[in-house]
Order: C-alpha cells, then sequence, then structure tokens
C-alpha cells in the first residue's frame, strides 16, 4: 500500500513539472523573456515569505505560502488566463475546475483533498491567507511591468484604470501594499511605462 502511495506522489512530482511551460504575460525582470506559471509561483510564495508582515490582518504563513504554491497548477491544463482577458476569463473557473479534477486527482486522497481545498481557498479569496496571497499574485506582475518599463502593458494596450481595478482588492488586506501599489502606478503614468 506504501509504494502505491509513493508511486501516486512521485507521478504528481512529474506532472507539476509542467507548470514550467506554461507562459505567462509578464516579462522577466532584466530580460526579454516571459516567466513560466512555475516561476511565478516560487515568486509569490518568497513574496509572500517576505512580505506578510505588512497583513492588515492575521495570516498563518505556512497556509498562505501553501495557497501561493498551488493556485497555479491547475494552468497545466487550463492555461494562464491573462488578468486583463474578459473574454477568456468568463470560461476560466470552469477549465480550472476541471483540470484541478484531474491533476489533483493523481495524488492519494488525502493529498488531493488538500489540494483541492488549498486552491478553492484561493479561488474564494476570503480568508486572510487566500486574500494575502491573491493580492500579492496582483502585486508581482505591476513589478514586473514597472521593472520592464510596461513592456507587457504597453503590449497589450493596458490603461491605468485596468491596472487600478485589478489590484484595488489589495487595499482590503494591505494598507501599505496598496499604498506602495497606487505610488507605483502614478509612478509609472508619469514615466510612460503605463497609459492613462
Amino acid at each position: 500500500m506504501e509504494g502505491d502511495r509513493l508511486k501516486k506522489q512521485l507521478h504528481f512530482i512529474r506532472e507539476i513539472d509542467n507548470l514550467k511551460h506554461i507562459i505567462r504575460q509578464s516579462y522577466l525582470i532584466e530580460t526579454q523573456r516571459k516567466e513560466n506559471s512555475a516561476e511565478h509561483s516560487w515568486h509569490l510564495a518568497m513574496a509572500g515569505l517576505l512580505l506578510s508582515e505588512y497583513s492588515d490582518e492575521d495570516v498563518d504563513l505556512f497556509q498562505a505560502l501553501k495557497i501561493a504554491l498551488v493556485h497555479d497548477i491547475v494552468e497545466i491544463d487550463a492555461g494562464d488566463t491573462y488578468c486583463y482577458d474578459n473574454i477568456t476569463a468568463l470560461d476560466k473557473f470552469e477549465r480550472e475546475k476541471k483540470a484541478a479534477n484531474r491533476i489533483f486527482g493523481i495524488l492519494p486522497q488525502d493529498q488531493e483533498n488538500q489540494m483541492q481545498e488549498l486552491w478553492e481557498e484561493f479561488e474564494a479569496g476570503v480568508t486572510p491567507e487566500s486574500k494575502f496571497a491573491r493580492s500579492l499574485d496582483c502585486l508581482l506582475p505591476l513589478l514586473h511591468n514597472y521593472c520592464t518599463e510596461g513592456k507587457s502593458w504597453k503590449e497589450h494596450g493596458i490603461t491605468r484604470d485596468q491596472v487600478i481595478d485589478h489590484t484595488i482588492k489589495i487595499q482590503d488586506i494591505s494598507s501599505t501594499l496598496w499604498d506602495f501599489v497606487r505610488s507605483t502606478i502614478d509612478d509609472a503614468v508619469a514615466k510612460g511605462y503605463l497609459s492613462k
């Protein structure tokens, strides 16, 4: 029995390696290459580790880190949905739920349930941990765009109002990070990285 459990776990570990092939719209800082979803998930977890002190609510850091690491695994099947693409977003949840069922279903039942719960917690965005992870999920593309002089924003014709609408949830979990986001957006507009 233990061998079967290990076999399922190793199968899952091999499967999630595919997240490295899912290309996002954000460019890596200091390079012309776009980041992949595995890099993004790692970066998100590191940001959580470093920035949890700025949450206005108490956050169980370990739970937030687990959410950060699991939140985009579904993109292996569902692909990355660009945060400003309202058309593709229409069936995003259905595509991702189907992916969650398949991918997490590789695991032993207890771990399948745990992964499903972490992904669902992120999607619901109501716990302090999920609100924090979702906020950082908005913060990182902002940083990437700012540091690349708006490269992805310019390619897609993104406006200040779109970025505000996408990042506004940050104000619900961290006044400090929200102040940073607002000033960064204003500076990006002033420098021509982002259109009004």
